[in-house]
């Protein structure tokens, strides 16, 4: 079992009548997006990510460097990841965890934003997240958060623009007077100006402009 999980396999015991007869030497296929998604998440998000799994040391450690992570905590039950997603939080990180697993299920819950991997996820950790990727493709995770972060800037301008035509609506009517006609108009034209802005986010650009990696 040592000398199979130094090479970096999961080992797995075969038992018959209670005696060990074999062992199974396992080994995680590498989808060939990992390294580049592990890649434009860090640069989108401006930290390393971290690798939380219930393998053994030398297996995570294998698979770890292949992809670009550096940071892996191995041997983890579902409550020690939930533990370590807890540290992250305490140390000020704003967390996202991604799993498709019914162990990860737990730390998707505890952590500020649970993402699921649809194509492959248990039905728990659908239930669980509060995002769900259909496509089954880790290079669509730095394009959510992009997509994200554009959406709490949207946000950011509706709200601002709304209270903008509200204030110069309020000040109007205080130092003059403000025409009903002319009050409605600016009133609801400030929401169809901000329905607008954030129906910008549907549009098939906005989702190529998020997926750049440049």
């Amino acid at each position: 079992i040592d000398a199979v999980q130094q090479q970096g396999y999961t080992a797995v015991v075969v038992v018959r009548n209670r005696e060990p007869i074999g062992v199974l030497a396992i080994s995680d296929r590498l989808r060939p997006d990992a390294p580049a998604a592990v890649a434009a998440s860090t640069a989108v998000t401006g930290s390393a990510p971290v690798l939380l799994t219930g393998d053994n040391p030398a297996t995570a450690a294998q698979l770890a460097g292949r992809v670009g992570i550096t940071d892996v905590r191995a041997d983890l039950l579902p409550d020690d990841k939930v533990a370590a997603v807890r540290a992250l939080q305490a140390g000020g990180a704003h967390v996202a965890v991604v799993g498709d697993g019914i162990n990860d299920a737990p730390a998707l819950a505890a952590a500020h934003v649970g993402i699921a991997m649809g194509g492959a996820g248990s039905d728990l950790t659908l239930q669980t997240a509060d995002a769900v990727v259909i496509r089954d493709d880790l290079t669509t995770i730095p394009t959510v958060i992009r997509l994200a972060q554009r959406a709490r800037r949207i946000v950011v301008a509706n709200l601002l623009i709304a209270a903008a035509f509200i204030a110069v609506l309020v000040v109007w009517d205080l130092v003059g007077t403000l025409p009903l006609p002319l009050g409605v108009a600016g009133h609801e034209g400030s929401t169809i100006i901000v329905g607008l802005n954030g129906l910008r986010l549907l549009r098939t650009a906005a989702w190529c402009r998020a997926g750049r990696t440049d």
